[in-house]
């Protein structure tokens, strides 16, 4: 498969993510409602990945994001820098001491277990990058004069706000002017987009990026709720899926949109919290290719592997070329973030590729 990347020597950045990156306050074994400590990481569905391609797979990579100017934005800044990403390209905006301006935000976690599903509790209204317009990022110097090979935004960052909305639409407009290959995980909640239009708004938006994408990321609700498309073998409250019901939701996307590459998803089915079976499809050049199955799998965190996902797919995209390998890399990346704590990924290129060729868990000396 032949993506055109624009060549390495004349970018700055191989990967760049646009997106909000939050704190994220985990209790650990325990609750949220009961917590006495948390511990903190940093973490957000479109900058995990560029942390994923650089600590994994040893790429150059920055985000495209903004802090509140104080002590918790330098936190944020901190964790960034110990993940190996760039961050020249963060906007500091000033703020007025209580939030009122704009903010950090905050994202608490709990794990789950068992029968007990994992939870999230987001404060995230008013942020830094919610506020942020497309005049707060110089998207030509960006993408025309330090040069991006790859730009990876989605759904999430485009709910924020109508800003975010706009900011998007320009980044990704911008990328595509140079030569970039765009990548987009369209990511549907309905609570962030209920306050700025809904599923109207959504979609709006939604089917104004997804023409300029490279390569889009969903599941059966986020082609439906977010690009319109009726998916044949669809049960009516979008729960479930057989695999044949994804290939030709895959299908049904790659026809309706002519300029999409590769068209990807992962494939999912809880067990309970910490059991779940995972692998991944993706279309490319009128083909699907599935990853291998992980069955039984052990969740240790299970936020934070869609992206892992996205960021090892991306890279066999980017290094080799092959599909299969690349559903593969994502798959098995995926699966490894999902064993370890945090949004982000823990592990290396060589367990990876370990994982992918049926390496199993013995101990390593």
């Amino acid at each position: 498969m032949n993506l055109n990347l624009r060549p390495k020597e004349e970018c700055r950045f191989e990967e760049v993510s646009l997106g909000e990156v939050m704190l994220r306050l985990d209790p650990g074994e325990g609750r949220i409602r009961t917590a006495r400590s948390f511990r903190a990481w940093e973490g957000g569905g479109e900058y995990n990945v560029a942390r994923g391609l650089r600590r994994c797979f040893g790429m150059s990579t920055a985000v495209i994001t903004a802090f509140a100017d104080n002590e918790v934005g330098m936190l944020m800044e901190d964790f960034v820098l110990q993940g190996g990403v760039d961050t020249s390209l963060i906007k500091w905006m000033k703020t007025d001491g209580i939030g009122r301006v704009c903010r950090n935000g905050i994202n608490f976690t709990e794990r789950g277990f068992g029968i007990r599903g994992a939870v999230g509790c987001s404060d995230r209204a008013n942020t830094a990058i919610s506020k942020a317009t497309p005049e707060d990022f110089d998207f030509e110097y960006i993408f025309g004069e330090l040069g991006v090979r790859w730009l990876h935004t989605g759904g999430i960052y485009a709910a924020l706000s109508e800003q975010s909305c706009e900011t998007v639409l320009a980044a990704i407009k911008t990328a595509k002017k140079y030569g970039t290959i765009v990548s987009y995980d369209l990511n549907y909640r309905p609570s962030m987009w209920s306050a700025i239009g809904g599923r109207a708004k959504a979609q709006e938006v939604n089917k104004e990026a997804a023409r300029y994408v490279d390569v889009m990321l969903g599941n059966e609700e986020d082609f439906t709720a977010c690009l319109g498309l009726e998916i044949e073998g669809n049960d009516k409250n979008l729960k479930e899926l057989n695999q044949d019901g994804y290939k030709k939701m895959l299908d049904e996307a790659a026809k309706s949109y002519p300029n999409f590459k590769a068209v990807a998803t992962t494939l999912r089915q809880v067990k309970t919290a910490t059991i779940n079976d995972w692998s991944a499809l993706c279309w490319a050049e009128g083909k699907i290719y599935k990853s291998r199955d992980y069955l039984d799998l052990e969740v240790m965190d299970r936020v934070g592997g869609g992206d892992s996902f996205a960021s090892g797919l991306i890279y066999g995209l980017m290094t080799t070329g092959d599909v299969e390998l690349a559903v593969n890399y994502g798959a098995a990346h995926g699966a490894l973030a999902m064993t370890t704590p945090g949004d982000t990924t823990m592990v290396s290129r060589k367990e990876v590729e370990a994982v992918m060729g049926g390496a199993g868990a013995r101990v390593q000396r």
